[in-house]
């Protein structure tokens, strides 16, 4: 069965869920000062689209394009629950990522994920993006992985 991947509210009890399940996973590979999560409210604003990828009706994935200033986008709460691993969520959801930030002219896309993450370390560089220095106001931490890209690179 195929995915549809579409913008979907932080506020709906299903997003809220995926949201609950994607901070406990989290909150097992790294320490809470290491954590940077978004809570629904903080997502619900016109800075931020939330994408949601469903397989059947069920919430299979989520990911989201928050905007800071100076044509800055950052990749957020991108998650994909284990029973949907392997499909290619991830990646298509990060595709539409990439895809809103080029037509809203973003200069450049940015990310925090964590040391213990490897699996998403994949999918950001084969989607384009290089490991570099903290990002935004992130602090330099041995549990940080920060990637960047250019928004029109290939």
């Amino acid at each position: 069965m195929s995915a549809t991947i579409a913008p979907e509210s932080p506020l709906s009890d299903d997003m809220r869920q995926m949201i609950r399940e994607l901070n406990a996973v989290l909150l097992e590979l790294s320490p809470p000062e290491a954590c940077y999560h978004m809570t629904p409210e903080e997502m619900a604003g016109p800075e931020t689209t939330v994408f949601a990828a469903r397989i059947g009706g069920e919430m299979a994935a989520c990911g989201a394009l928050h905007r800071h200033g100076e044509g800055i986008g950052e990749v957020k709460r991108m998650y994909t629950r284990p029973a949907f691993q392997g499909q290619g969520l991830g990646s298509a959801i990060l595709n539409r990522i990439v895809s809103l930030a080029q037509e809203e002219s973003l200069s450049c896309l940015v990310l925090e994920t964590g040391d213990k993450h490897p699996a998403a370390w994949r999918i950001y560089e084969n989607a384009g993006f290089s490991r570099c220095g903290p990002v935004l106001d992130y602090p330099d931490s041995p549990y940080s992985i920060f990637y960047q890209r250019p928004v029109n690179a290939a």
